[in-house]
C-alpha cells in the first residue's frame, strides 16, 4: 500500500531521485534528440538542471515553503538548453501549487501537475504538439481524471505515469521528424523519468534501467537515427545559434521583449518572475538577440552555441577509427593553409569549423614523426603551410618540416590545445604565411593556457609533496595546483589563473571530466569571478580531463 500523502522530505527524495535516474539514462536520452535541434544534448540538459535543484535542496530549510522556493529557484538558474528550461517550469509551475500545502494528497498533486503542464506551456511562444508539452499535459490530464474518481494518491500517480507513457509513445505521430528517426521525444522521455520517481518514493516502484527505457521506445530494434538528417527538414539551415542568458529586467517589460524575440527565430523560452529571467532562442542573428535585452534591462552569463557544429559532432563521436592524417573535407586551394596537431574527436571537430585544413592525430605520449607532419603539409591546399603543433615536446619536431619541402611552412609554436583555437582566431586563409605566423602568434600569447592531468607517480614541487593519483593543474610558468580530487586541482588551478579582469574561461572537457566537475567548474566561476563567462566545449582528449584558455 503506497502513502496516503507527500510531505517536504518526500518530494526532496522525489528530486534526488530523478536526479539520480537522468543521469544513469543520459545517454539514452540524448540519442533521442532530434526534435527541434540539438541544443546541448537534452538528457544532458536536463540531468544537470536538476543537479542544481538538488544542489540548491541542500542550503534550503526542510519545510514545504523552503522546498518548493529552492526547487523553483534552483530549476531557473540552473536550466541547461531549451529542454531544461522548460523542465524547470514544469518543476516551478508544481511548486506553485504545492508550496501552500504541508502535504499533498492525490487532488493536490493532480492540481499541481496541471498548473506544471499551464506553466510549460506559457514557456513556450509558439507551443509544438509531441514534444514534452503534449507528454506533461496528458499526464495531468490522467491526474486530474483518477483525482475525481478516489482521490488516491497512488492512484493518481500511477494514472499520471501510464497517461505519460502512452503519450510519449504517440509523439511520432504528432512529428514527422521523430517518426522519420523512428524515435520518441526527449523531452518527454525525460519528464516520463520524473512520474517514475514519484512512484518510487509514493509506492516503493523500482525506477526503469536504461535498458528498459531503451525497450520502451524502440531505440534498440532499429539503427540510431543520423542526427543530421533527421534535421535537415526541420529547420535546422534556417536556425544556426542557440541564445540563452539571464535577464534582469522589470516583469512589465518582458512581453515587449517577448514580441521582439518573436520576430528574430523559433525555440523561444522565457521563463522567470520577480525582476530575473532565463532565456532561450534559436536564432541566426545573435546581436539582435541581445540587443533585445538591453533595450529593457541587462543580460547575465550570456551563451551562444552553433548548432550545426552540435550536429556534426553526433557523426564524430561516433566514428570508429581515427586516421594519423585526417585532412578536412575537400576545399579550393587558398594561399595559406593550416596544420594542426590534436587528439579527441570534439577537439578536432572545433579545429576543422576553425579553418584548419589537415588534422595530424597526436599530443601529450602521441608525438607524431617529422614524416607525419610532412606529409600533412603536403596535402594542405597552399603553398605556405601554418603549423600549430600544440604541444610543447612537437615544436622541434614541427620546426624541420620547412627543409624537406617546397612549400613555405611556419611555426606557430603552440604549446596547448587552447592557444591553438586562438591563434585561428586571427587566421586568414587569402594572407601570406607571414603575415598569419605573426598574427597568429600574438593571438596565441593573448590566452593563459592551463590543464589539470593526473600524476602518474610520487613527486614534489614548489607547492608541496605530489602523490600518485594526485591531480595537477599545470599553467606556462608550471604547476599551479596539487589536490587529490578533480574539483579542488581545478578549482585552485584557476584561482590561480583567472583574474577580475578576465572576460572568458574556455573549458574543453577530455576523457575524466565528469559533468558535476564542469558545473563544480562553472559555479566556482559565478561565484568567485561573477564578471567572467565559461564556454564549455567537448573535447574527448585523453590524459587532461580539462583543458583551460583564459581571455
Amino acid at each position: 500500500m503506497g502513502a496516503d500523502l507527500l510531505d517536504a522530505a518526500d518530494l526532496r527524495a522525489i528530486v534526488r531521485v530523478y536526479g539520480q535516474t537522468l543521469v544513469a539514462h543520459k545517454a539514452v536520452i540524448n540519442r533521442l534528440n532530434v526534435y527541434p535541434v540539438p541544443d546541448g544534448d537534452t538528457g544532458t540538459n536536463m540531468s544537470l538542471t536538476v543537479e542544481a535543484v538538488v544542489a540548491e535542496l541542500e542550503e534550503a530549510g526542510d519545510d514545504m515553503e523552503a522546498t518548493c522556493k529552492a526547487i523553483s529557484h534552483g530549476s531557473l538558474m540552473g536550466a541547461r538548453g531549451n529542454s531544461g528550461v522548460i523542465l524547470s517550469q514544469v518543476l516551478r509551475g508544481f511548486c506553485e501549487v504545492t508550496r501552500d500545502h504541508a502535504s499533498l494528497s492525490g487532488p493536490v498533486f493532480a492540481e499541481a501537475l496541471t498548473a506544471a503542464s499551464t506553466a510549460a506551456y506559457g514557456a513556450v511562444m509558439k507551443p509544438v504538439e509531441g514534444t514534452i508539452l503534449t507528454v506533461v499535459r496528458e499526464a495531468a490530464e490522467a491526474a486530474a481524471a483518477a483525482a475525481e474518481r478516489d482521490g488516491a494518491l497512488v492512484d493518481v500517480a500511477d494514472a499520471a505515469r501510464l497517461a505519460g507513457e502512452e503519450s510519449l509513445a504517440r509523439t511520432p505521430e504528432l512529428l514527422p521528424v521523430l517518426a522519420e528517426a523512428g524515435v520518441v521525444d526527449a523531452g518527454g522521455a525525460g519528464f516520463v523519468l520524473l512520474l517514475e520517481a514519484v512512484l518510487h518514493v509514493v509506492d516503493d516502484r523500482p525506477v526503469p534501467e536504461p535498458a528498459d527505457e531503451i525497450d520502451l521506445i524502440g531505440v534498440g530494434t532499429r539503427p540510431a537515427p543520423e542526427i543530421e538528417h533527421a534535421h535537415a527538414e526541420g529547420g535546422l539551415a534556417d536556425l544556426r545559434y542557440e541564445v540563452m542568458y539571464f535577464l534582469e529586467a522589470p516583469d512589465e517589460s518582458v512581453q515587449g521583449f517577448k514580441d521582439v524575440w518573436a520576430g528574430l527565430g523559433d525555440s523561444i523560452v522565457v521563463v522567470g518572475g520577480d525582476g530575473i529571467w532565463n532565456c532561450h532562442i534559436h536564432t541566426d542573428d545573435i546581436g539582435a538577440a541581445i540587443e533585445a535585452a538591453v533595450d529593457v534591462g541587462t543580460p547575465r552569463k550570456i551563451r551562444v552555441t552553433d548548432l550545426l557544429e552540435q550536429v556534426e559532432e553526433e557523426r564524430w563521436v561516433r566514428e570508429a577509427e581515427l586516421l594519423p592524417l585526417e585532412p578536412a573535407a575537400a576545399r579550393e586551394p587558398v594561399p595559406c593553409a593550416v596544420v594542426a596537431v590534436a587528439t579527441g574527436g570534439g577537439i578536432r571537430r572545433i579545429f576543422h569549423s576553425l579553418g584548419v585544413q589537415v588534422i595530424v592525430t597526436g599530443g601529450q605520449t602521441m608525438n607524431p614523426s617529422t614524416a607525419q607532419l610532412l606529409e600533412a603539409v603536403e596535402h594542405a591546399p597552399a603553398d605556405d603551410v601554418v603549423i600549430l603543433p600544440n604541444n610543447k615536446n612537437i615544436i622541434a619536431v614541427a620546426e624541420q618540416v620547412d627543409a624537406h619541402t617546397d612549400k613555405l611552412v611556419y611555426v606557430v609554436r603552440t604549446r596547448g590545445i587552447a592557444e591553438g583555437f586562438a591563434s585561428l582566431l586571427a587566421y586568414d586563409p587569402q594572407s601570406p604565411g607571414d603575415e598569419n605566423e605573426k598574427a597568429m602568434a600574438e593571438a596565441a600569447a593573448n590566452v593563459i593556457a592551463a590543464e589539470v592531468t593526473q600524476a602518474v607517480r610520487d613527486s614534489s614541487c614548489d607547492l608541496g609533496p605530489i602523490a600518485e593519483g594526485d591531480y595537477i593543474g599545470v599553467a606556462r610558468d608550471g604547476i599551479c595546483s596539487v589536490a587529490p580530487s578533480l574539483e579542488a586541482a581545478c578549482e585552485e588551478l584557476l584561482a590561480a589563473l583567472v583574474e577580475d579582469g578576465h572576460e572568458i574561461v574556455t573549458v574543453i572537457e577530455g576523457e575524466g571530466a565528469t559533468p558535476a566537475c564542469t558545473r563544480h567548474i562553472e559555479v566556482w566561476l559565478q561565484d568567485n569571478r561573477p564578471g567572467v563567462g565559461a564556454e564549455i566545449h567537448h573535447g574527448g582528449q585523453p590524459l587532461y580531463p580539462y583543458l583551460f584558455g583564459i581571455e
